[in-house]
């Protein structure tokens, strides 16, 4: 009774959402049922489960430097300085107009974080 591994190919994993985006239990599961070449996954952790995963198939990980660092960097100056200033602002609506604006500013340091 001998077990034929066959090759298997990144693309025919059939994944919904990228492996960092996956919890260790849905890893364990993919590699018991596709990729029985990796043994002990139920013993790993998610960074290893991740690491061996990449390794079957040859994908190297390379650091993302957002391209909008600075930009996120300036606005978050922005808001500590706003924040300064709505601390000494007394007048109730004038408070509530910058803290309307630093909300405003950090949706959009979010929206820059994600767009890499």
């Amino acid at each position: 009774m001998s077990e034929e591994v066959k090759e298997i190919s990144f693309d025919e994993l059939g994944l919904t959402k990228p492996l960092e985006k996956m919890t260790a239990k849905e890893l364990r599961a993919l590699i018991i049922e596709k990729l029985p070449m990796i043994t002990g996954a139920s013993g790993m952790e998610k960074d290893a489960l991740v690491s061996s995963i990449k390794d079957v198939f040859g994908i190297v990980d390379e650091e993302q430097v957002s391209p909008y660092k600075k930009q996120i960097a300036e606005i978050k100056k922005q808001i500590r300085a706003m924040r300064v200033e709505k601390a000494a602002i007394e007048d109730r609506t004038q408070r509530n107009r910058l803290r309307r604006k630093i909300n405003k500013l950090k949706k959009r340091t979010r929206q820059l974080a994600r767009a890499v």
